[in-house]
């Protein structure tokens, strides 16, 4: 398998390898970096870069969403978010602060350390018990501003199936993910 990489120096200290949703091979290395160590590192990671883009090829092409249609999603997701918000607040009894819809790439949801959160407006596309976990996963970072055993507790003393609705995500947030047009600014 031929595999194409966008390479991209920067003023980074190691070497990553990503995969764009749309199925872009990104390398981000050190400037200063020898070419050869480059080499020997993408040699390293073809197994799992075949993997992953056959994995990514067998994933339904959904269009790509216009700017309208992101509008909607988002008008959507500031209707229907904050009132599940409300509710899983009162029962984690947490507060929160100022709820952001925006359309993301790389999370479905984020908590500040003075409590504002931040949905990405994909959300809207999820089943209901979907959007339920990014919620509450959002919320239990206002008890426990981690990924702890404590805050996995916390996660499944109110939804004790998280781990199938957290899945569901692994299993089709990316294909979700890859309807978001590309920035004029992506490599």
């Amino acid at each position: 398998m031929n595999i194409f990489y966008d390479v991209i120096r920067s003023s980074r200290k190691t070497l990553s390898l990503e995969i764009t949703p749309g199925g872009k091979v990104l390398v981000r290395y050190p400037r200063r970096m020898p070419q050869r160590e480059i080499a020997r590192f993408l040699e390293e990671k073809r197994p799992w870069l075949e993997r992953h883009l056959e994995a990514l090829s067998r994933r339904p092409q959904l269009p790509v969403l216009t700017p309208a249609e992101l509008r909607s999603l988002a008008e959507q997701a500031a209707r229907v978010l904050p009132e599940r918000t409300a509710h899983f607040a009162q029962i984690l009894n947490v507060t929160y602060g100022r709820i952001t819809i925006r359309s993301q790439r790389t999370r479905w949801g984020s908590c500040s350390a003075a409590g504002n959160l931040n949905y990405n407006c994909l959300l809207i596309l999820t089943p209901p018990e979907v959007q339920d976990y990014v919620v509450v996963h959002e919320l239990c970072h206002r008890k426990e501003l981690n990924h702890s055993a404590r805050f996995w507790a916390l996660v499944e003393s109110v939804l004790p199936d998280y781990r199938t609705r957290r899945q569901w995500l692994k299993d089709n947030g990316g294909a979700l993910i890859a309807q978001l047009p590309e920035k004029e600014d992506d490599p």
